[in-house]
């Protein structure tokens, strides 16, 4: 079965970009490519029970096993030396990535405390969306009475396009509620709630 937030791309976005941007191509249209899910923790060399615990979270809220990454190069101010482990990160693709965005933009976001939208200014210039969420504790699938430590990520959200308003317009029809956007909310059927 397709992930609820792929066919809403399929059946409703994609011909509205298409319109919009005046493709004649269906596969020139912007999608989604891939979302990376990066954490890093400065103190995963001194306590490696922490890191162990982020990557348990991590797996829980991606439904994907993440792989931790090392240091590349020495830096003895940090304590540092190359190949220790200073966090974990998890790259999805195709039906795991809508249903993480899905969760992601209907479940999460709204829980984040005093939250009135994301930023746009968060574009890299390439046509890619960088998401920093301050705790892991706005995602269901974390155990509250299991956190070591509350901790950040990065959510990086990578689209086939390398213009900023392309992957601004595309995502915004995805239902990513940015600030001062009106969200366009994905109702349980695929039809978005402003033809509802």
């Amino acid at each position: 079965m397709k992930p609820r937030l792929r066919k809403h791309y399929e059946e409703n976005v994609r011909p509205r970009l298409q319109e919009r941007f005046g493709y004649r191509n269906p596969y020139q249209v912007p999608r989604l490519e891939k979302i990376v899910i990066n954490v890093g923790l400065g103190e995963a060399p001194r306590n490696p029970k922490l890191l162990d615990s982020v990557v348990d979270e991590l797996a829980r809220i991606t439904g994907q096993k993440p792989v931790v990454t090392r240091a590349r190069q020495s830096i003895s101010n940090f304590g540092l030396r190359k190949g220790m482990p200073i966090g974990a990160m998890v790259t999805l693709r195709r039906d795991r990535m809508y249903e993480f965005l899905d969760r992601l933009i209907n479940i999460a976001i709204p829980r984040i405390r005093d939250f009135r939208g994301l930023p746009t200014r968060s574009f890299d210039g390439r046509g890619n969306y960088t998401l920093g969420i301050k705790e892991q504790m706005i995602f269901p699938e974390v155990d509250y009475d299991r956190v070591q430590k509350i901790h950040g990520m990065d959510i990086v959200i990578v689209t086939s396009t390398d213009k900023d308003d392309e992957a601004f317009a595309l995502l915004k029809e995805m239902g990513m509620p940015f600030r001062g956007e009106t969200p366009v909310v994905v109702a349980g059927d695929g039809v978005s709630a402003s033809e509802a």
